[in-house]
């Protein structure tokens, strides 16, 4: 099965290994959505975009971005299991009205 995709700073990470992308094989990946949609999704394009030079150079120190990232997986995965624990709730309320 996949492992479910996580946000990090790569300049806290030893490892180039965990940047690669298993399904696509590609050695370094990154993704993102509109950031109209995410917080994290912003900061991704801030990142990039300075890191192009077509943006301002990001003033927060690469430990603060990590604990951000850290903080978005939190929300992701707790949201992700409300939606199940969610989805449990009303199937058993839908088996229950049916009996």
């Amino acid at each position: 099965p996949f492992q479910m995709a996580l946000y990090f700073c790569t300049g806290v990470l030893d490892d180039e290994t965990l940047f690669h992308h298993y399904a696509l094989n590609v050695p370094f990946y990154t993704h993102f959505t509109s950031p109209i949609r995410r917080y994290a999704d912003i900061i991704v394009h801030r990142l990039l975009s300075a890191s192009l030079g077509a943006g301002s150079p990001i003033k927060m120190e690469k430990e603060a971005i990590q604990k951000q990232a850290d903080h978005c997986n939190d929300r992701k995965m707790a949201s992700k299991r409300v939606q199940e624990l969610s989805a449990d709730l009303f199937f058993s309320i839908f088996v229950r009205v049916r009996l």
